[in-house]
């Protein structure tokens, strides 16, 4: 292997950067800076991660034996209730953009900050509004509704804390909102010179069709759960029948968002995973424009999708079959993607660096919950296994495998540039492996409960199910641990990690030519582009022939 020029670990933390700008809570509490405000975010969905993960513990712990010992049957449908209710609306959906995206969409474009950084600081404000709320709820009885809340259980028949969680939700929409809008404003107005719009960085493309889902979506979600919530406040009949109301048109309602939010959830992941395949494999991205134009395929095909969730409500069967057909429509810019970054990792000098690991671990995962959604999307194959573990499984391979791989490999990728600092690069991999094995003993044998006839959602299951379910608690346990590891590391590595300086990998985008951390107004002077995208070659400025395999990036190797 070559070896960079300067090895990491010889540079001193700049003087000036953004993290030291000013003290105090109050700095924070009221700051502008949108690299400030990521990690509040950062500490705010590491909560909401931490109360879902929670939860789906004591789920699996429950599940151990057939009819189950820690929890009642009651407390049980809170369990995965607010699970569901914590990661989906409070980690998944924002965590990428609001923490990754925050800090790096200005840099990477040559900006000083967002379109709107007040409006920035507010989003962040009404997030723990909403979650609040939402918190509770949990400590007043909790749901027992499904994160779903399918009218009437939560408009009529829940006992459960059902109003507040509602309220949170639909607050929490507007952070949404308005971080799309903040993004889309910023991408369209603030880019550096020479930054035309095939010269972005693929994970800007993928916030850029990110947005454009939060703002057109999200107001659906927030006013169908506000209609649900006056009907149970005020007994109107939107949704219940012996009102006169509609429960499967809540159905559609729900799904004509939540299918998209999925992609709110995938996108910011996909963007991620662009990034790093080309670092690591030291080639241009395969098919740039392909991959571009795929995030926005994914963002418009995605909202005509929706009732393939609904395909045993009775709906009409040429309806059923236009969805069916739509499903695996949607699938062609997703396999686009795979396609192209395995094409990159062709006859590349690849590295196996922490965040490749986590990179090559979504492809796998993403692949194989790709894969199973086109089961689901079958008519026929659905009837058999709708409301199965087999959905279970599915939703978290994309969801878990997918989104969340690619959210802690960017925040690998980009720790040396957020704090300056390194990880132990050892530790860092060990816990990647733990966290691809753990995931695949978790959730691989509930493909095979659900296929055998194992419902969701039920606190027991037939005794001859026992021997799948001990897997899937066990591991579980060693995924709880590839998660756990990171947390300790990273905040270890703020105070006695080697300093990272401006580019360790190597790596091409602009936000590697700045400070790490960055200034407060990210550049020295406002930087002209005038390369194209993952330009490996003859670029003298990061140190390495074109096509020379990349050293370890820390000095623990």
């Amino acid at each position: 292997m070559s070896t960079p020029p300067t090895s990491p670990g010889n540079f001193q933390m700049p003087r000036d950067h953004y993290l030291n700008a000013t003290y105090g809570i109050r700095s924070w509490l009221l700051t502008t800076d949108h690299k400030r405000i990521a990690l509040l975010y950062l500490a705010s969905v590491t909560v909401f991660f931490f109360i879902g993960g929670t939860f789906a513990s004591l789920i699996r712990i429950h599940l151990l034996t057939p009819n189950g010992f820690l929890v009642t049957p009651e407390m049980y449908n809170r369990l995965f209730t607010m699970h569901g209710v914590a990661m989906i609306f409070f980690f998944l959906i924002p965590s990428i953009p609001a923490v990754l995206g925050n800090f790096l969409i200005p840099i990477m474009i040559g900006a000083k900050d967002l379109a709107f950084p007040k409006i920035n600081l507010l989003s962040w404000y009404i997030y723990l509004i909403g979650g609040s709320f939402v918190l509770y709820s949990f400590m007043t009885g909790g749901l027992d509704t499904g994160w779903t809340f399918y009218t009437p259980l939560s408009s009529v028949y829940s006992n459960s804390a059902v109003t507040p969680a509602i309220i949170g939700i639909f607050i929490n929409g507007f952070s949404s909102i308005l971080t799309g809008l903040n993004f889309i404003v910023t991408v369209h107005t603030m880019r550096a010179p020479g930054m035309t719009w095939f010269r972005l960085p693929l994970f800007v493309w993928a916030h850029y069709a990110t947005s454009l889902v939060m703002i057109l979506g999200t107001p659906v979600i927030a006013i169908t759960l506000l209609l649900a919530g006056l009907e149970r406040m005020f007994h109107l009949g939107f949704f219940n029948p012996a009102l006169g109301g509609d429960p499967i048109l809540f159905q559609h309602l729900f799904w004509f968002y939540s299918h998209p939010a999925v992609y709110i959830m995938i996108l910011p992941a996909m963007g991620v995973i662009s990034e790093i395949i080309p670092t690591f494999a030291r080639k241009p991205i395969f098919g740039y424009s392909f991959i571009a134009g795929s995030s926005i395929a994914i963002a418009v095909i995605g909202f005509v999708v929706w009732a393939h969730h609904m395909f045993l409500t009775g709906e009409a069967t040429y309806a059923a079959i236009a969805f069916s057909f739509l499903s695996y429509v949607v699938a062609i810019p997703s396999a686009i993607k795979v396609f192209n970054w395995t094409s990159t990792l062709y006859k590349g000098s690849i590295s196996y660096d922490t965040p490749m690991l986590y990179a090559l671990g979504f492809i796998g995962l993403f692949l194989v919950g790709g894969l199973t959604g086109l089961f689901l999307a079958c008519l026929g194959l659905d009837i058999h296994i709708h409301d199965t573990y087999f959905v279970v499984a599915h939703f978290h391979y994309i969801m878990v495998g997918g989104a969340v791989m690619g959210y802690v490999g960017g925040l690998h990728y980009w720790w040396p540039k957020i704090t300056g600092k390194l990880y132990p690069e050892f530790l860092a991999r060990v816990a990647a492996v733990t966290l691809f094995l753990g995931f695949n003993l978790t959730f691989f044998p509930q493909f095979i409960l659900g296929y055998l006839g194992m419902p969701r959602r039920y606190h027991t299951y037939p005794p001859e199910f026992q021997v799948l379910n001990v897997m899937s608690t066990a591991g579980s346990s060693i995924l709880a641990l590839g998660y756990l590891l990171p947390m300790c590391y990273l905040v270890w590595s703020m105070r006695y990690g080697k300093v990272a300086g401006p580019n360790p990998w190597p790596a091409t985008g602009l936000e590697w030519k700045t400070d790490s951390p960055p200034l407060t107004e990210n550049f020295h002077v406002t930087p002209q582009v005038d390369w194209e995208p993952y330009d490996f070659k003859d670029r003298k400025d990061l140190g390495l022939e074109a096509g020379a395999p990349l050293a370890p990036a820390h000095g623990d190797d």
